[in-house]
């Protein structure tokens, strides 16, 4: 039955399977900012606002992909990068001839390949981002700007080569804020909201840029981002969606401009959209398992368009990076993590190599994390202190090892088991010895165990 343009009817939207169970996801951070691809790095954004506070951000934003606004500090790394690097004449706007150039060598299969061989279930690309430059050939351009869009038309060519690798193809667009059509600097939180757009015109424009999209390209998600114009209606864009891609999510970034203004410290994405099927928080994540799904994003380093000046000390080591992901998983989220590609569509080698060993490990314990649900709770210890998340499918307990046990004979605290479960380690073939001792669990691990960022118990048997 088709979804009527009312949110009683929207709320009646169920999330789809797919998206519930795919756990790991690719976002995608390309255009002119990648040109330069250059930002300071201050360090992740929940640590940089406790620290210094939204100020001190928005002047030193760790985020490429914020270079046009980073820019409008005279006094800022960034205008200081620039004016070395490009010279004080040299508009941003000039960056699109040689975007435009650069990606001519991209090869959209190369990525897609990539993706799915490190078992990502879908992948999001930015369509549009804050500065308004479009990466598809839109039929409705920028009044503002002439030929502010790419010439090849991007979108659709990753669209094609992800499906082809059978991964759900989701779509971000910056729905709030668009630099073509407000150029003022945004210097703390509450110029975000001030600068949303809400232009009759741009209303027009940006509710036209979803429809296309949704026509041309069927997004599974539709990522928006920092909020939406007020004068839009959401009620008959949802409805427009979702008749349209019958396995589809939206989520939580559409609030639409609040009565007042935020207050010092309130976050920059706030979550009184009036519809989603998945919230989203950045750099951050939960404490306990959410009964809403959820979906953490976040770069492999600091920043999630491609920064050149960051190393390998800026970026996630491995350990980190699984341990995080089993996390999420644990407490019903999916990691939508980020790849900045260079202007050519290369990714750099050290955010590669973190996707192949991320990849790696999930070849062994994918079983523990993808096509799973929560189980009753999700986290515990072994008797020496070794932290483990649940999960769980159908009769199948999984228990994540965060880290490599010094001892052969683990104490899992206050896991009881049916006397006739089996219990195995993924990757390793056979079943283990394990006893109940009271309320603990005491399992006998494989001699001579490789030393890995996490390992994967299942324990079947479960009613």
């Amino acid at each position: 039955m088709p979804f009527e343009p009312s949110f009683e009817s929207l709320k009646t939207h169920k999330v789809p399977q797919w998206y519930n169970n795919a756990k790991l996801g690719i976002f995608i951070h390309w255009g002119l900012y990648s040109v330069p691809g250059w930002a300071a790095h201050g360090g992740d954004l929940d640590q940089t606002i406790k620290s210094g506070g939204w100020k001190a951000w928005f002047k030193n934003n760790s985020y490429a992909e914020w270079y046009l606004n980073t820019l409008k500090f005279e006094d800022g790394p960034t205008r200081q990068y620039h004016n070395e690097t490009y010279g004080s004449d040299f508009d941003y706007d000039d960056f699109v001839p040689q975007f435009n150039e650069a990606v001519t060598k991209w090869n959209p299969d190369e990525w897609a390949q990539l993706f799915q061989k490190i078992g990502a279930r879908y992948v999001v690309l930015t369509t549009k981002h804050h500065d308004g430059f479009t990466l598809w050939n839109t039929q409705i351009p920028c009044p503002r700007k002439p030929n502010y869009f790419t010439e090849r038309d991007l979108v659709g060519d990753l669209t094609n080569a992800v499906r082809n690798h059978d991964m759900k193809m989701g779509l971000y667009y910056s729905g709030g804020l668009d630099w073509a059509f407000n150029e003022a600097r945004i210097q703390d939180v509450h110029d975000v909201w001030q600068t949303i757009v809400e232009e009759p015109e741009f209303v027009e424009y940006s509710v036209a840029h979803w429809k296309e999209l949704i026509d041309k390209y069927q997004p599974s998600l539709m990522w928006n981002d920092i909020g939406y114009p007020a004068g839009a209606d959401l009620e008959e864009l949802f409805a427009y969606y979702y008749n349209h891609v019958e396995d589809g999510v939206i989520n939580d970034r559409f609030p639409q401009r609040p009565e007042g203004e935020p207050q010092e410290g309130e976050p920059l994405v706030r979550p009184e959209s009036p519809h989603h099927d998945f919230v989203t928080p950045e750099y951050s994540s939960f404490d306990t398992i959410q009964e809403m799904k959820w979906e953490t994003c976040r770069g492999i380093g600091h920043s999630f368009g491609y920064n050149r000046n960051e190393g390998d000390e800026q970026l996630l080591a491995l350990d980190e990076l699984i341990h995080m992901f089993a996390d999420i998983v644990s407490k019903n989220g999916n990691l939508l993590l980020n790849v900045g590609p260079m202007a050519d569509g290369s990714i750099p080698e050290n955010q590669q190599k973190r996707l192949e060993a991320l990849g790696s490990w999930l070849d062994i314990n994918g079983e523990a994390m993808f096509d799973t649900h929560p189980w009753t709770r999700a986290e515990a210890k072994t008797s020496h202190g070794l932290d483990i998340r649940y999960t769980q499918n159908d009769n199948n307990l999984y228990a994540t090892l965060l880290g490599t046990p010094s001892e052969s004979q683990i104490i899992i605290e206050g896991l009881e088991i049916p006397s006739d479960a089996t219990v195995q380690l993924l990757g390793h073939s056979g079943t283990l010895q394990w006893n109940q001792d009271g309320s603990d669990l005491s399992i006998k691990l494989p001699e001579n165990l490789p030393d890995s960022s996490a390992h994967s118990l299942k324990i079947t048997g479960l009613a």
